[in-house]
């Protein structure tokens, strides 16, 4: 196994963990955003606030998005398995 190959496997892990993650992370992001603004036009700072509706959103995207994740990173495992013979080469 040479560099380019520890590279490109790298490469495509970090991008299929990103690619996973940005749903959940963007409907966090997004939700923490609109709960922070309503805290501060109501000057209310409680901080365990945002757990709930935060919560919800994610496994509501879980929800939604879970068959397309859990089908990218399956597909990165069966790609890493069927190389197995190039990678021990």
């Amino acid at each position: 196994m040479n560099e380019s190959i520890v590279l490109d496997i790298s490469r495509e892990t970090i991008w299929t963990a990103v690619e996973s993650a940005a749903p959940l992370l963007l409907i966090s992001l997004i939700i923490g955003l609109i709960i922070s603004v309503f805290q501060t036009v109501t000057s209310i700072q409680e901080q365990t606030l945002t757990f709930v509706p935060k919560f919800l959103a994610i496994m509501l995207m879980l929800v939604l998005c879970g068959g397309w994740i859990m089908n990218n990173v399956v597909d990165l495992f069966n790609s890493l398995i069927q190389n197995i013979p190039q990678y021990i080469r």
